[in-house]
């Protein structure tokens, strides 16, 4: 099964900028999408961005589209989130996911992935 690590979180302001990092080991990296998720306090995890195994597809939740660019390194076995202009609704743990199939792409579910242990996003207004 998938390990997922996320990095990057932190306190920062509105109109500033973070980029979260995921590094994934334990099975081939570059045939599965992966995907971030989000979960703020006394909400449901929501669907944050999604990339195709090969990096040449992306979506995005219409909270952060032109905000947010989800993008991979499959030589570094790494996927990443830039997140710019923050907002503080953008707070929320943040959580790395790996889609369970290999060559699937498209799923928004929490069900279809493996998850990380999360990253604490926090912007203050």
């Amino acid at each position: 099964q998938v390990q997922l690590v996320e990095s990057g979180g932190g306190l920062v302001q509105a109109g500033d900028s973070l980029r979260l990092s995921c590094a994934a080991s334990g099975r081939t990296f570059d045939i599965y999408t992966m995907a971030w998720f989000r979960q703020a306090p006394g909400k449901e995890r929501e669907f944050v961005a999604t990339i195709r195994w090969s990096g040449d597809r992306t979506s995005y939740a219409d909270s952060v589209k032109g905000r947010f660019t989800i993008s991979r390194d499959n030589a570094k076995n790494t996927v990443y989130l830039q997140m710019n202009s923050l907002k503080p609704e953008d707070t929320a743990v943040y959580f790395c996911a790996a889609y369970k199939y290999p060559f699937q792409y498209g799923s928004t579910g929490a069900e279809s992935y493996y998850w990380g242990q999360g990253t604490q996003v926090t912007v203050s207004s």
